[in-house]
């Protein structure tokens, strides 16, 4: 439904702020909007531009990227979590915004995959003796519209919503989310010792095995604004 609400029209400039793999920067682009796509990783904008040819994909940092482009529209999906520094990045979203564009986002937010990651950071610190701070932004819903008001950004819809999402692997599907989105947090485990942290790990989380699946508790922030024009109101 986050593309829905971005509502791309023909012949609009849209910037899509965390593109991965390029799949919704397609979608976006089949409305007849023009789409730039960044991403910080450059193994997922290599594949972008393998996958979709036509259109145009940069390596960026959105915490300091800066362009002369301006856009009609800003799309962001599971993205902006990963900034710890959430200020600069909505810094940057509302420089390359026109007066009147929109932003559209949709991230994790407040009590995001809590149940796991905090059986995970209790299994490390259990092993190394150090619990790991917590390590993704996840923000309460007024806590965010406020900051984005604080970047001239009036927020016209703001939702945070529970979305319970299966794991796909069976038993094995917990580790393996693990591995793949909590890999930094696993760092500082001996490699001998992460098999045990992983497994103490799942029986900590063990109430999100539901009806014989993992249950991951995703809860996601939906937020879409609109660029105010200078010293407006």
């Amino acid at each position: 439904g986050v593309v829905e609400l971005l509502d791309p029209r023909p012949g609009e400039q849209i910037l899509d702020a965390g593109s991965g793999t390029g799949h919704l920067a397609a979608r976006i682009a089949a409305s007849g909007a023009r789409v730039l796509g960044i991403d910080a990783s450059p193994a997922m904008v290599s594949a972008a531009r393998a996958e979709y040819p036509a259109l145009r994909f940069e390596v960026a940092d959105l915490r300091t990227w800066r362009t002369p482009e301006t856009f009609d529209a800003v799309f962001s999906n599971a993205t902006l979590h990963w900034i710890l520094q959430p200020s600069a990045a909505i810094d940057t979203l509302a420089r390359v915004l026109r007066p009147g564009g929109r932003l559209v986002v949709e991230f994790g937010g407040h009590g995001n995959v809590a149940r796991l990651t905090d059986s995970l950071r209790t299994a490390v610190g259990e092993v190394t003796g150090r619990t790991p701070p917590p390590f993704w932004y996840f923000p309460a819903l007024g806590a965010y519209c406020a900051l984005l008001e604080s970047h001239g950004l009036a927020v016209t819809e703001a939702r945070l919503f529970e979305r319970p999402t299966p794991l796909d692997g069976g038993e094995g599907g917990l580790a393996a989310w693990y591995d793949e989105f909590c890999g930094h947090v696993l760092e500082p485990v001996p490699v001998a010792a992460r098999a045990g942290v992983l497994a103490r790990a799942q029986e900590l989380a063990r109430d999100r095995w539901l009806d014989g699946r993992w249950v991951a508790d995703y809860v996601r922030l939906r937020v879409r604004a609109v660029r105010r024009p200078p010293g407006g109101g």
